[in-house]
């Protein structure tokens, strides 16, 4: 597992320095959709960690939200996002990462997950069964029992629905909490939540790319993460994670 986890640090890394290297300059963009962007450094930031991971495990399977490479349905699969927040990156805002994480199978055995926030330097790991550490230090969920103390982070996604039902749950919370964020970057949220800056976290849509590492992240460190397949999106999830102290059990209900 240590073998693993080097590769997968290794190519965060190499990926963020890419990103730190490009930001602020002008991007490349592949498609402007309605309420997202697509860069071309997404693609390559993806080849990147593609290429040292295959180059170490050439019969590993990668799915990423750039695209599949390697075995197909190889025993071991790396689940990337090359750059959780990209409209963030595309505008400048410094909040944005590289997430990874790794199963046995397509079923829900996960080994490990990383996450580097390149900007301020930040490296989130996690084994199965380990202790999880921001910078090699261990991390816990906050103690914070009573949605009137929380700081909750609510996503938004994509589609009108999707938004809408966001909307939705924005307003049964906001008013019962100390504060809500809206940061842009599903996998800081969680990393966020399992180092105690954030409480819970909610989003309708989602892929699993963006929260795979996350999640292993905040089970680790005390927390709970709910998984449903969304009702908005066939074939993405909804998702409600928290400090696992906040009475948020069947919020996705």
């Amino acid at each position: 597992m240590n073998e693993f986890l080097d590769i997968a640090g290794d190519a965060a890394r190499a990926a963020g320095k890419l990103l730190r290297e490009h930001y602020g300059k002008d991007q490349e963009v592949e498609t402007f959709e309605d309420h997202d962007i697509k860069l071309h450094l997404d693609v390559r930031c993806q080849e990147l960690i593609t290429g040292i991971i295959l180059g170490k495990f050439p019969d590993h399977t990668i799915v990423g939200e750039e695209g599949n490479a390697g075995l197909e349905n190889g025993e071991f699969q790396w689940v990337i996002d090359p750059i959780d927040g990209t409209v963030n990156y595309f505008f400048g805002i410094p909040h944005f990462c590289v997430s990874i994480a790794l199963r046995r199978g397509a079923a829900d055995d996960w080994l490990l997950g990383v996450i580097y926030d390149p900007m301020m330097d930040e490296f989130w790991a996690v084994e199965a069964g380990g202790t999880p550490t921001l910078n090699g230090n261990p991390i816990a969920t906050s103690d914070r029992q009573e949605m009137a103390q929380a700081v909750v982070t609510v996503g938004f996604s994509k589609t009108k629905a999707a938004m809408e039902a966001g909307f939705e749950r924005y307003r049964e919370i906001s008013c019962q909490v100390r504060k809500s964020r809206m940061m842009g970057s599903a996998a800081l949220a969680l990393a966020y939540i399992a180092c105690g800056r954030l409480d819970a976290y909610i989003e309708e849509v989602i892929s699993l790319w963006d929260i795979a590492a996350g999640r292993m992240l905040v089970e680790a460190a005390g927390g709970c993460v709910e998984l449903i397949a969304s009702p908005i999106d066939p074939g993405k999830l909804s998702i409600c994670a928290w400090n696992g102290k906040l009475p948020l059990q069947g919020t996705l209900a």
